[in-house]
């Protein structure tokens, strides 16, 4: 098949099939006697699998180390795992980034009062270097309402402004 047809049968575009080629990644096609690329069926079976794992945020490197596991019929499944387990650790800590990024976000967004003002905690951020970053601007007040809301959610079940909860483990 050609590679208009290998990419829709696989879900990998055409051009990423060129580049999985020049990188060697899959190898080079064999050509017809026309010089079009002629793909056979294990050929779409190999480019299925880098799409999944491509879907699952495997980078091209992790991709050459499991297509060479997924080849050598002698692997041990631990090494897999291994290379899974270190991919999900990556991904752990890309999430937590990205929570931190969010987070840090969220209160600016709080901060800002979105009117009229010049003044626009947001921009500050971005401006200040990392080493002069003070506390976001209405951190004191975002804390406030996370506090006052609660104290509104736990009054209902015997906690009062204040609390500590003591009463709670004396009677527990």
């Amino acid at each position: 098949m050609n590679i208009g047809q290998a990419a829709k049968a696989s879900g990998v575009s055409a051009k990423m099939i060129r580049y999985y080629e020049q990188t060697g990644l899959i190898p080079k096609a064999d050509r017809r006697q026309s010089g079009y690329r002629d793909y056979s069926d294990t050929d779409v079976h190999m480019l299925r699998f880098i799409r999944r794992s491509r879907d699952l945020g495997f980078s091209v490197a992790e991709i050459q180390e499991l297509l060479d596991l997924w080849r050598d019929e002698g692997r041990a499944s631990a090494e897999v795992k291994r290379l899974a387990q270190r991919h999900i650790e990556d991904l752990q800590q890309k999430i937590a980034a990205l929570q931190d990024m969010t987070n840090t976000l969220t209160q600016l967004v709080c901060a800002c009062h979105g009117d009229d003002r010049p003044h626009c905690p947001i921009l500050e951020r971005l401006e200040a270097d990392s080493a002069q970053v003070a506390p976001v601007p209405g951190d004191v007040a975002l804390l406030e309402t996370v506090v006052v809301t609660f104290e509104g959610i736990f009054a209902g079940e015997g906690f009062q402004p204040g609390d500590t909860g003591a009463h709670l483990r004396q009677a527990g």
